[in-house]
């Protein structure tokens, strides 16, 4: 069935990746566009309030507009990158204009907001450490289409980590996976993770480098079928465990920016008393203990059994952290946690939600430093914070994930009363 095409003048950037038009009194968000542009939009949604679209013909082009350097970016084809067609200023440009617009809307919040550049993605290529590939039923691998199961088979992915392509997952067949993910640390190490298909088993090719591989059990459970699957990454002077496909962040520049900003706006101080939650395998609880000392002390909680024993292995030198499994919503209270000098909190893209906002506001910290992945439901916790007294003192933003639509950001709230250290 043939798509219908509008002409549009496209408007403002939206969250998730699309730009905002209108065409006879209903919002069209287009895909492909940026903001000026006159475009031909073939129509690939309609729901009763709004269309989607994707840009496929450009009748006047903005002049941040690039032709983008992978040939699987654009209308139809892998869903991954949402801005391979504009310059990495304007992408930075576009991801700060998301972050206000949603503190704006969803807190009250007017603020300028800059989008910093991560080091280590040369011309926003070659960044991402950790790349999940989906298998076709034959077993050929790619990227999921934009809103799709279909799946865009690729020989190459140009924003993954050269170690990653060393690897040539995508070169072979895997039969009988269902997603294949390659890992390179800074380490120095490569694994490839396999997920198979219900009741299938995936015979493994020969890779074009060295890597361990893994079995992914699902719940984050992973067994070694050949190697040990323990993968190093450095920051600073400090070495980090992360076993199997655990969570870590996938720019090679990320992680140690990223706790510099944390450690910057917590201002730790010998002997103060800090709480890390979702706590992963331990890089904040590892700064925030170096710096209060064996004086001071810090409680982390993280929900996966994995990120747990990996983050007890990495705090193993520093007594005066401690780390719990648990969910925040009710390990606050199982270990009778009723103060803390600072908070910092890194939750997944869902955010904290209202619950955990009161149970931390209840804490009565000074300072509380909130990393998240999404401008939205950070902005919606922001509010709350604020109703609890604690407003927004600061935030940065990193374009940790060039050439897609999401940005990391690092807010400081402190409570009324008192400044900034």
């Amino acid at each position: 069935m043939e798509q219908a095409t509008l002409e549009l003048t496209v408007g403002p950037v939206a969250h998730g990746g699309w730009c905002v038009a209108r065409h006879e009194g209903r919002v069209v968000f287009v895909r492909h566009a940026l903001p000026g542009e006159r475009v031909i939009a073939a129509v690939t949604e309609e729901t009763a309030r709004f269309l989607r679209a994707d840009a496929v013909e450009i009748l006047d082009a903005s002049p941040d507009r690039v032709v983008p350097p992978c040939p699987y970016a654009g209308p139809g084809r892998c869903g991954g990158c949402d801005w391979q067609h504009a310059t990495l200023e304007a992408q930075r440009r576009l991801k700060a204009q998301v972050v206000a617009e949603q503190l704006r809307r969803l807190a009250g919040i007017e603020r300028e907001v800059v989008v910093e550049e991560v080091p280590g993605a040369k011309d926003g290529l070659g960044w991402r450490t950790r790349v999940q590939f989906a298998a076709t039923p034959a077993g050929e691998l790619g990227f999921r289409k934009h809103r799709s199961h279909d799946i865009q088979v690729v020989d190459a992915c140009l924003i993954a980590h050269p170690e990653v392509e060393a690897v040539g997952a995508q070169d072979h067949a895997w039969p009988g996976a269902a997603v294949v993910e390659v890992i390179a640390s800074s380490g120095g190490e490569r694994a490839v993770v396999v997920a198979p298909r219900p009741r299938r088993s995936v015979p493994v090719p020969e890779l074009d480098a060295p890597a361990s591989i893994l079995l992914d059990q699902g719940k984050g459970r992973t067994v070694p079928r050949r190697g040990s699957g323990v993968l190093h990454e450095q920051v600073g002077d400090r070495e980090f465990r992360v076993a199997g496909s655990g969570f870590w962040q996938v720019h090679p520049g990320a992680a140690e920016t990223l706790l510099d900003a944390v450690l910057a706006y917590a201002a730790p101080e010998p002997g103060e008393w800090a709480l890390d939650l979702y706590c992963g395998v331990g890089l904040f609880a590892a700064g925030l203990a170096e710096a209060v000392g064996p004086e001071g002390a810090v409680f982390g909680l993280e929900s996966e059994a994995a990120a747990v024993r990996d983050a007890r292995a990495n705090l193993r030198d520093l007594p005066q952290a401690r780390v719990e499994r648990g969910r925040v919503e009710e390990a606050l209270d199982r270990f009778q946690i009723e103060r803390a000098d600072i908070v910092v909190v890194d939750p997944p893209r869902a955010g904290l939600g209202r619950e955990v906002v009161d149970r931390v506001s209840a804490l009565e910290p000074l300072r509380i430093v909130y990393v998240s992945c999404d401008p939205a439901t950070l902005a919606r916790d922001l509010a709350w914070f604020r109703d609890h007294g604690y407003p927004l003192a600061d935030l940065r933003a990193f374009d940790a994930f060039p050439m897609t639509h999401h940005v990391e950001c690092v807010a400081l709230l402190v409570r009324e009363g008192k400044s900034p250290s």
